[in-house]
């Protein structure tokens, strides 16, 4: 194993929901059997194979928020896993978008990959019940003020639920709440003189009001479980700031369910504090696009399959 030194000015960022797909991975297991043996731990904790959902599951299967949020988490670990094989820098800060914070703990050391795969699965099970299927939505708006969503979604709730929940980088900000909510702001963004308004395939409204039932479930079950300080630090996604005490990671956490992704803050937040080089720890590249729009003397680089993790590898 080769020596992993620190990188002071290296962020590792870990996504969400949303990256998943069938077959993801693939191209890493063929040679790296920590890819492997990373999931075959995730499903001794779950009780049901979930490399095999990631690569014989249906688009639905994995859609399930209760399943998608441990293959996200465990395809992370996965590839933080190998980078660390494969000689990798150690990052200076981690942070995670949404579910990907909880990637970020596990690999800072902050809690354990399997109370953490046991947690996420709760998490997901505990937000998908608290608003029925179908009940909830998500959609991007592209090259909107971000104020004027906010009054958008202020005049559309009409005795329900719709906010602001994801601020990804400038122009690009995720609405969520009850669907009629939803479509309703829609419409007035559109009408208002948005670019793109993109439906967000997700079951349940993340980040809003309506997953505080969720929060409170989880908070319990958190109670129990052992946080340590992390060893990387994490920028935390409901203030963008760090924090070192346990406990008060517990919170945020819990917190982070029903308050709003201020994403492009943590990329900042790394950025002032000396971060020039983010690697998107896991599947998917939207991270890594959302970095280069949110501060552009940012570089930015995936891992998500063998070319693109060789050529991250060689460039750092």
């Amino acid at each position: 194993m080769k020596k992993n030194t620190l990188c002071p000015s290296l962020g590792l960022i870990f996504p969400g929901q949303g990256s998943q797909k069938v077959g993801m991975l693939s191209d890493l297991a063929k040679n790296h059997p920590v890819i492997i043996e990373t999931f075959s731990e995730a499903s001794d904790s779950l009780s049901y194979d979930l490399w095999d959902l990631s690569q014989n599951g249906t688009k639905e299967d994995i859609m399930l928020t209760e399943r998608t949020q441990p293959l996200l988490l465990t395809a992370s670990v996965a590839i933080w896993r190998l980078w660390c094989k494969s000689g990798g820098p150690s990052p200076a800060y981690m942070a995670g978008h949404s579910l990907g914070e909880w990637s970020a703990l596990v690999c800072s050391g902050v809690v354990s990959f399997d109370a953490a795969v046991r947690l996420v699965r709760k998490r997901g099970a505990y937000m998908q019940d608290a608003v029925p299927l179908g009940a909830g939505a998500m959609a991007a708006v592209i090259g909107l003020d971000d104020e004027i969503i906010k009054v958008i979604c202020l005049e559309s709730c009409k005795g329900q639920e719709v906010s602001a929940v994801n601020f990804n980088s400038p122009g690009q900000v995720v609405i969520a709440g009850n669907t009629e909510a939803v479509n309703r702001a829609m419409v007035s963004c559109k009408d208002a003189g948005a670019k793109r308004i993109l439906s967000i395939p997700v079951s349940a409204p993340f980040h809003t009001n309506l997953m505080k039932p969720a929060a409170e479930k989880l908070s319990k079950d958190i109670e129990i479980v052992k946080f340590s300080p992390a060893t990387i630090p994490v920028v935390h996604n409901v203030n963008a700031r760090i924090q070192s005490e346990p406990e008060s990671i517990k919170e945020l956490i819990i917190e982070q369910i029903f308050k709003p992704v201020l994403w492009v803050d943590c990329i900042e937040t790394m950025a002032n504090n000396g971060v020039t080089n983010i690697v998107e720890c896991g599947a998917g590249k939207v991270l890594s696009g959302l970095c280069k729009r949110i501060n552009s003397s940012i570089k930015a680089y995936s891992t998500e399959d063998a070319s693109s993790l060789s050529q991250t590898l060689s460039s750092l």
